[in-house]
C-alpha cells in the first residue's frame, strides 16, 4: 500500500487554502479520499486556474468569508498561513477532525536524513547552499529541496529513499505545530529578529515557533553572534544535544562544551603575503578533527558578510555529508538565488539590483552592507505592514558602512519607514547634506522615481524591508515586476 493510499483511503479530506502547499496534496488525495473539499477565502474566479484544476479532480470548493465554517472532515490540512488556534479549527477538533499540516506529516514520515534551516533572514540562500553542498561525492542518492522554498515535499515522499537527503527550509508558520516523532539530522537557526508580528501574537510566540525545531534534531547549528539564538541554546535545546556554533569572529574561550564544534571567520593575517587581501578564512573546529581552514572569503562569489554567515551555517549543517572540495566548488560558482541581490541590468551608468526577498529591516540592512560604500545607492523600500519596527532600517540607511543617498518609499509601510528615518539622530545632518527622502504609494511610480533620481555610478536597489502582500501575491511576483519595469526603462 502506498503512503497516499494509507493516509487518505476512505477518509473525508479538507484542504484549507488552495495555494502552493495544498495544490499538490489535492492531486495526491483525490484518487483515494472518500470526499475531497478545498476551502479558500478567494472566489473561484480569483483562484483562476487552480479552481479549474481542483474541479477536474472532483474536489468540492467552499469559498468566501465563511470558508472555514462547519469543518467536519476526518483529515484537515491547514496551510501554513492559517493560524492553528482559530476557533473554527478548535471546533473541528471537537467534532473529531484531525488537523494537520503538510510539513508535520513529511517530517514524521521521511525515511532519509533531513537538514533543516529556519531563522528570520538568510533561510532560502542557506537552504539552497545546503542542497548544493549535500550534492557531493559522499551522496548515495538524490538531494530533495523543499519546504518553504520551491516545491512542497509530502507528495514526493514515495520518491524519497533512505539513501537520499532533504534540504528543508522551515518558516515559523510551518513550525508552529511540528512535534515529535519528527526527526531531523541537523537543524540550523540562521538568526532571529522581529518578523511576522502581524501574524504571531508576540515576539515570544515567534521565537518559540522557531525553537520548536531544536528538540527534533540530533545536532543544532546556531548563530553565536545573535543574542536570541545564544539564549535558545540554554533554554530550548535538550540536554546533551551537540551544538555547532557559527560566528563572523573567532569564538571566545570556554564557549564550546564537550562534543560541541564551531565554524567561524578567521581574520586575514596582514603579515602573511599569501593571506593579505583574502578577506579572512572560514575555519572549522570539530573535536575529532581539530582546527581546519576550509575556504577563503575571497573565493566566495556571493557578496556580503551575510552570505559568509550563510555559508558558515551550511558548512556547519552538512558536516560529514560533504567534502572540502565540494564546499570550495560551490563557493566559487554559486551566483545566488533569484530576487536576492540579483543583477538586473546597467543602463546609462546606473546599476539595477533586485532584492525583493528582503522583507524585513534586517534583510535590507544586510543587503546594504553587502553593497558597502563602493557605489551610492538609491533605495526603494516599503510594502505590506507586518507591524515590525523600522529603526534598524534607519540605522542601516545612515550607517558609515553604507552610502544611501536617496530613499524612495512605496506601499503600506511608507509612513512607518518615513517616521523612523525622520526621527533618527542622523536625519538633520543627512538632509542638510542632500539626502533625498521621497514617496509614491504606487510601486511602478516609485521605480520610475528612483530611476529618475539615479545618476551615473549609482545603484538602484529594490530592498523593500517589508512583505509584498499589499500589492503582490508574493515577493517573487514583486521582483519579477520590478525586473520588467527596469528592462522597460
Amino acid at each position: 500500500m502506498t503512503y497516499a493510499e494509507e493516509l487518505f483511503s476512505g477518509k473525508s479530506v479538507s484542504l484549507l487554502g488552495a495555494g502552493v502547499s495544498n495544490m499538490p496534496l489535492a492531486a495526491m488525495a483525490a484518487p483515494y479520499a472518500a470526499r475531497l473539499t478545498v476551502r479558500d477565502r478567494k472566489s473561484p474566479a480569483e483562484l483562476g486556474e487552480n479552481a479549474e484544476k481542483l474541479k477536474s479532480l472532483g474536489a468540492v470548493l467552499i469559498t468566501g468569508e465563511e470558508y472555514l465554517s462547519g469543518i467536519d472532515e476526518d483529515l484537515v490540512f491547514r496551510s501554513p498561513g492559517i493560524r492553528p488556534d482559530l476557533p473554527e479549527l478548535n471546533q473541528a477538533r471537537a467534532r473529531g477532525s484531525r488537523v494537520v499540516s503538510e510539513m508535520e506529516l513529511f517530517l514524521a514520515s521521511c525515511r532519509c536524513p533531513v537538514y533543516a534551516v529556519t531563522g528570520s533572514d538568510g533561510k532560502t540562500t542557506t537552504t539552497t547552499i545546503t542542497s548544493l553542498l549535500l550534492d557531493s561525492p559522499l551522496l548515495r542518492g538524490k538531494v530533495f529541496l523543499g519546504g518553504n522554498i520551491g516545491e512542497p515535499l509530502l507528495h514526493r515522499i514515495e520518491k524519497i529513499g533512505e539513501g537520499d537527503v532533504c534540504a528543508v527550509e522551515l518558516s515559523s508558520f510551518q513550525l508552529m505545530t511540528v512535534e515529535a516523532p519528527a526527526k531531523v539530522e541537523a537543524a540550523a537557526i540562521t538568526n532571529l529578529s522581529p518578523n511576522h508580528l502581524n501574524w504571531h501574537t508576540s515576539m515570544e510566540e515567534y521565537v518559540a515557533a522557531k525553537a520548536k525545531l531544536l528538540p527534533l534534531c540530533r545536532r543544532a547549528v546556531l548563530n553565536f553572534d545573535n543574542p536570541i539564538t545564544r539564549e535558545l541554546a540554554k533554554t530550548a535545546l535538550p540536554m546533551g544535544t551537540p551544538v555547532t556554533w557559527f560566528s563572523l569572529s573567532p569564538l571566545p574561550d570556554g564557549v564550546l562544551r564537550e562534543g560541541d564544534s564551531a565554524v567561524w571567520l578567521e581574520p586575514e593575517d596582514p603579515l602573511d603575503p599569501e593571506d593579505r587581501g583574502s578577506g579572512g578564512r572560514i575555519c572549522t573546529f570539530f573535536p575529532e578533527e581539530g582546527k581546519r581552514e576550509i575556504v577563503r572569503r575571497s573565493e566566495i562569489k556571493l557578496p556580503g558578510l551575510h552570505n559568509v554567515a550563510n555559508y558558515m551555517t551550511a558548512i556547519g549543517l552538512t558536516r560529514g555529508a560533504t567534502t572540502d572540495e565540494r564546499i570550495r566548488e560551490v563557493c566559487r560558482t554559486f551566483g545566488g538565488v533569484e530576487h536576492r541581490l540579483e543583477f538586473v541590468r546597467e543602463k546609462d551608468g546606473v546599476t539595477y539590483i533586485n532584492g525583493s526577498i528582503d522583507s524585513s529591516p534586517t534583510r535590507t540592512a544586510a543587503a546594504l552592507s553587502a553593497l558597502g560604500r563602493n557605489r551610492p545607492v538609491v533605495l526603494i523600500a516599503g510594502g505590506y505592514d507586518k507591524h515590525i519596527p523600522y529603526g534598524p532600517l534607519a540605522d542601516a540607511v545612515f550607517s558609515d558602512e553604507t552610502d544611501v543617498r536617496a530613499l524612495v518609499l512605496t506601499g503600506d509601510t511608507a509612513r512607518a519607514i518615513r517616521e523612523a528615518v525622520e526621527s533618527h539622530p542622523a536625519w538633520p545632518a543627512a538632509r542638510e547634506n542632500g539626502f533625498l527622502l521621497t514617496g509614491d504609494e504606487d510601486f511602478d511610480a516609485a521605480v520610475k522615481k528612483a530611476a529618475a533620481l539615479a545618476r551615473p555610478g549609482d545603484t538602484v536597489l529594490l530592498s523593500p524591508a517589508s512583505a509584498s502582500f499589499d500589492h503582490f501575491k508574493n515577493f517573487e511576483e514583486r521582483g519579477k515586476h520590478f525586473k520588467e519595469l527596469v528592462k522597460g526603462l
